[in-house]
């Protein structure tokens, strides 16, 4: 036998799960001491509180306090006090079994809500469509109504009524039998709740998962679960409440076959629901109950039973209970011989459990009148095409006004691509003389720049250098002057007149330099090996070579050409002084896009990470850097050193 166990719905309990509900004082007389000092707005809270409260008590009550709160609301005009009072009167029809009345409060605080841009009303609403829906049994426009909710309440980050719309998802996702969801649902819930120690919720979702038990056949844990709620309600004066678990326990004891028990507790709450007035529940009830009396084969008291619970399920319309209930009287009429009612009641049951369980097909008869209407409309389209070469002929005159304006356009348009490109072309002459301007003007400055060098060096050379030649003169004179002159002072003049010649030497470079705008490759070789002669004389044990495997006539700017070459000289004079090498090549090549230098001793070496390596390397990394380059240092002990300079060839030309 299929059972249907009653889950019980939540959101009732949202604004109920407070402090005062566990105190020993009643909050209800609590709030009514209050509201009688509080302005409008704080009235109403207190109200709705009280109806909330009232709600798993005495629905009269409860109704009673609903409609003081929507009066003041609308007499006040506020229309935020006036959607929460809107949303009230859902609740307690919704509680009442009202179920048309209850839709029409929760869709109207929507539209209000979405008008005021309210997100909790807002979610509030969507919640209340969603478990009216339930109630009618469509499940789909429950379940997408509840994670609208939802969606709502996590950006709000309102956990409270995350956990109450995880709980109604579970409601319906139990209906429809997918159970593991159901109780993963139910978990995710009473976390939450048990973190806000919440024992209100907390008994209600044990009721809820007494439910899924029984579904999963475990009857036992099922009865454990609904027992727990049972007590908390009772204890707590929830009475209203506890006929759900009570249901819960008596179709786990009808399901262990143990049909005293089970009798017992179906009678107890139909008691209770009774007494609420929960033709919902009692649809349930009845059903179950009659099904219990036709296992035990009492099939005369499982018809009279069976038709009390349709009566209620078709009181509220509700399509499972009224499905389930068929289905049981279809059984019970076929055993006492009455065909013709059991066929009628099994018919009304595959009608509606086809409309309950097997939405594909509705799917499909929509997709067929969705083509029958597409269909319809292509004749309507091939009609009014007829209609329209019908008067093709009176609007000719038009179509050739049309022909004509468009002509003129073309025309129009024509001259003013015309006139544009015609003024594009002066710009582009303009710029090309702009260009040429400014070219003149570069080569101008460069010719000036040019001429400035060359008078410069002119200077040095004839001042600055003929002034340093008269001083060594001088120097080598003051040598021979006496005979007594001691040897100190010789070798001090010695050193004088050879600082001095270095001087010439260094300005004749930088003469050189500045004399030219550009340095070729052939220039930098030529000075290299000038430079190397003269190290020749003061090294004659040394043998040097000079290569190059690179494009001549490539050139540097004068910058980077007398860069080059003193960093070249500096690194010579260092394998000179400190290298004790036999050999020193200096090799000039292109790799890739980069000039590199390299300058190799087979001298004595040194360890890089534990030496000094002085001004020397500083100098020449400085050099570099000036003109966008790097200097590689790469020596082993009695291995030699390897120096490598590079600089990017497409930098140089554009230095000064």
């Amino acid at each position: 036998m299929k059972l249907y166990i009653k889950l019980l719905l939540f959101f009732a309990f949202l604004p109920c799960c407070t402090s005062a509900l566990f105190s020993q004082s009643d909050p209800i007389d609590s709030l009514r001491i209050l509201s009688k000092t509080q302005n409008d707005t704080n009235k109403i809270e207190s109200y709705i509180k009280i109806a909330e409260l009232y709600t798993g008590r005495n629905l009269d009550s409860a109704k009673l306090y609903s409609e003081k709160a929507h009066q003041i609301s609308t007499s006040s005009g506020n229309q935020k006090l006036i959607i929460v009072t809107t949303h009230q009167l859902g609740n307690f029809a919704r509680e009442n079994s009202d179920y048309s009345k209850a839709l029409k409060h929760f869709e109207e605080s929507l539209r209000m809500s979405n008008e005021l841009k309210d997100s909790t009303l807002i979610a509030n609403s969507y919640s209340g469509i969603g478990i009216v829906s339930s109630r009618l049994g469509d499940f789909r426009t429950a379940i997408k109504n509840f994670y609208q909710a939802i969606s709502i309440y996590e950006k709000l980050n309102d956990t409270e009524n995350i956990a109450i719309g995880y709980l109604n998802i579970a409601v319906d996702l139990k209906k429809v039998k997918e159970l593991d969801k159901c109780i993963e649902f139910n978990l995710k819930a009473i976390k939450i709740f048990e973190d806000k120690n919440d024992l209100l919720n907390v008994a209600a979702i044990n009721n809820n998962l007494a439910g899924v038990y029984n579904k999963n056949k475990n009857y036992r844990k099922a009865i454990e679960s609904a027992e727990i709620a049972k007590k908390y309600f009772i204890d707590n004066n929830y009475i209203r409440y506890s006929a759900y678990p009570i249901t819960n326990i008596a179709v786990s004891y009808d399901s262990l076959n143990m049909p005293i028990k089970a009798k017992k507790n179906y009678l107890e709450a139909i008691k209770l629901q009774t007494k609420n007035r929960e033709p919902y529940e009692l649809a349930f009830l009845y059903n179950a109950y009659s099904n219990l009396n036709y296992k035990q084969k009492k099939y005369a008291d499982a018809i009279k039973i069976g038709e009390k619970g349709l009566e209620f399920a078709k009181e509220v319309n509700a399509l499972e209970f009224i499905s389930n209930s068929s289905k049981n009287l279809a059984k019970s009429y076929a055993k006492v011989q009455k065909f013709k009612k059991a066929n009628e009641y099994l018919t009304l049951h595959l009608k509606l459990k086809d409309s309950l369980f097997k939405k594909e097909k509705i799917k499909d008869i929509a997709e067929l009148q969705f083509k029958y209407e597409t269909s319809k409309k292509e004749k309507e389209i091939a009609i009014q095409k007829e209609q329209l070469l019908e008067k093709e002929l009176s609007i000719k005159n038009r179509t050739l006004y049309a022909v004509l304006l468009g002509s003129a356009l073309l025309i129009l348009a024509i001259i003013s691509i015309g006139f544009y490109k015609k003024h594009q072309f002066k710009r582009k002459q303009l710029q090309k003389e702009i260009d040429l301007k400014d070219a003149l003007s570069t080569i101008k400055t460069q010719n000036r720049l040019q001429e400035q060098r060359l008078r410069i060096s002119r200077d040095l050379h004839d001042n600055i250098g003929s002034q340093l030649t008269f001083i060594i003169s001088s120097i080598d004179n003051l040598k021979y002057v006496s005979i007594d002159v001691n040897q100190r002072l010789k070798d001090k003049l010695s050193t004088i007149s050879s600082f001095t010649s270095q001087t010439i030497y260094e300005l004749r470079d930088t003469i050189w330099a500045m004399n030219k705008s550009k340095i070729t490759i052939e220039d930098l070789h030529s000075r290299i090996l000038t430079f190397v002669e003269k190290a020749k004389t003061a090294s004659e044990k040394i043998e040097f070579e000079v290569n190059y495997d690179i494009d001549k006539n490539m050139s540097f700017s004068s910058l980077v050409g007398m860069n080059i070459f003193r960093v070249i000289q500096e690194a010579i004079n260092n394998s000179l002084k400190y290298a004790e090498a036999t050999k020193i090549e200096v090799q000039l090549q292109k790799t890739n896009n980069f000039f590199e230098a390299i300058i190799k001793d087979n001298g004595v070496g040194f360890n890089i990470k534990s030496i000094d390596l002085g001004n020397g390397l500083s100098n020449m990394e400085k050099r570099m850097s000036e003109i966008n380059g790097k200097v590689k240092i790469n020596s082993e002990e009695k291995k030699g050193t390897k120096i490598l300079i590079s600089v990017v060839l497409e930098n140089t030309a554009d230095d000064v």
